[in-house]
């Protein structure tokens, strides 16, 4: 049985999408099957998977709009994770879900016939709480929260494990906080470290290591539909995100 791990923090621009994506090839190069599921309406995971969401016949929306079986939505590709895609229609999900009875629900159905397939699971998350988020962290076993070394950052920490407690107490109780994420880390500046520091000491929130190094090579690698496993193989974000893969793994 697969481990589903969601990857949320509703702050933007802390990496969330690089991270699922540099993860998800760095279980695969450990030999493991992996899906990638975009649940964010921006489908930025998609994208930096060099696939166009507008040339989809289906994706997540159709899936949460109950038009299609999730498998037949899943992109395989010829190397690397396979992926569940995402589309701006997906936004309009939201208000279609806000009616439903169950709401909370859909994605663990969803993906309840895949679990098997796959050793696991890596759910994007989009920068908010709505219904999606809470689909994502519902449907999971595992959350972890990446985060960018700076105040801002370090605030929507505490927001989002108010709302993981909401969902033990409400839609899964059996959801376990797999830890933090350090992203964007720039270890030449004493904030950095400080946030690391505060955010274990404030919010007992384990740190996963190591830190991800900020670098122009993660930037870079989205817009060739590349992870940065495969745009920089040793660069030191590479790096970090295999050591990062082989401390989960065995947690996990």
């Amino acid at each position: 049985m697969g481990s589903t791990i969601a990857f949320a923090n509703q702050k933007g621009g802390v990496a969330k999408t690089t991270t699922v994506h540099s993860l998800g090839d760095a279980f695969v190069e450990l030999g493991k099957n992996v899906l990638l599921v975009d649940l964010d309406p921006q489908a930025c995971l998609t994208y930096a998977m060099g696939i166009d969401p507008e040339a989809l016949e289906s994706t997540m929306h159709d899936v949460f709009a109950g038009r299609v079986q999730t498998k037949d939505v899943v992109v395989e590709l010829d190397s690397g994770p396979s992926l569940l895609p995402s589309s701006i229609d997906l936004a309009g999900a939201e208000v279609h879900l806000l009616t439903k009875t169950g709401r909370e629900f859909v994605l663990a159905r969803a993906l309840k016939p895949l679990v098997g397939h796959y050793d696991y699971l890596l759910v994007d998350c989009g920068p908010s709480l709505g219904i999606l988020t809470i689909n994502g962290l519902t449907a999971a076993d595992l959350v972890a929260i990446p985060f960018q070394c700076d105040t801002l950052s370090h605030r929507g920490v505490g927001q989002l494990l108010e709302t993981v407690a909401d969902v033990r107490a409400f839609t899964n109780d059996d959801l376990e906080i797999l830890g933090g994420v350090a992203t964007l880390f720039d270890g030449r500046t004493r904030l950095a470290h400080e946030v690391l520091a505060a955010v274990e000491e404030q919010y007992g929130l384990h740190v996963l290591p190591p830190p991800i190094p900020k670098s122009v090579r993660v930037a870079e690698a989205p817009g060739k539909g590349r992870s940065v496993l495969a745009h920089a193989k040793s660069s030191k974000p590479a790096l970090a995100y295999r050591e990062l893969a082989s401390t989960i793994a065995s947690k996990v």
